[in-house]
């Protein structure tokens, strides 16, 4: 099975869904660190439409100024658009299988797609 994770490695989190991952026989991962390479808005779009959340519950409020900028509320295509534009605001760690996406909080939440 394959398994793409949009990591962030200083978020406790993420590296405990990649040690998952990585210690799940018969798992291929793909390991994106989004804030260097971050997704477009319209694979954010698809991986919350996948997951089955807006992008507004895919919004990181802690650590950031999402809350001040009023993205809470915004349209889906404002948030999707300034977390494209400022990967910080991805909540963290996504995690996408051929069974479905997840956004991975707690880390346990991956064990539904593999």
């Amino acid at each position: 099975m394959k398994a793409t994770i949009w990591h962030n490695p200083a978020c406790g989190t993420s590296r405990k869904t990649l040690a998952i991952l990585q210690e799940t026989p018969g798992v291929d991962v793909t390991v994106i660190e989004y804030l260097v390479d971050a997704p477009s808005a319209d694979k954010l779009a698809q991986l919350y439409r996948d997951a089955g959340i807006t992008p507004q519950q895919g919004l990181r409020l802690r650590g950031t100024d999402a809350e001040e900028r009023g993205l809470p509320q915004a349209s889906d295509a404002q948030v999707l658009a300034a977390m494209a534009a400022e990967p910080k605001l991805i909540e963290r760690p996504l995690v996408e299988t051929d069974k479905g996406v997840r956004l991975c909080r707690p880390q346990d939440v991956v064990l539904e797609i593999l």
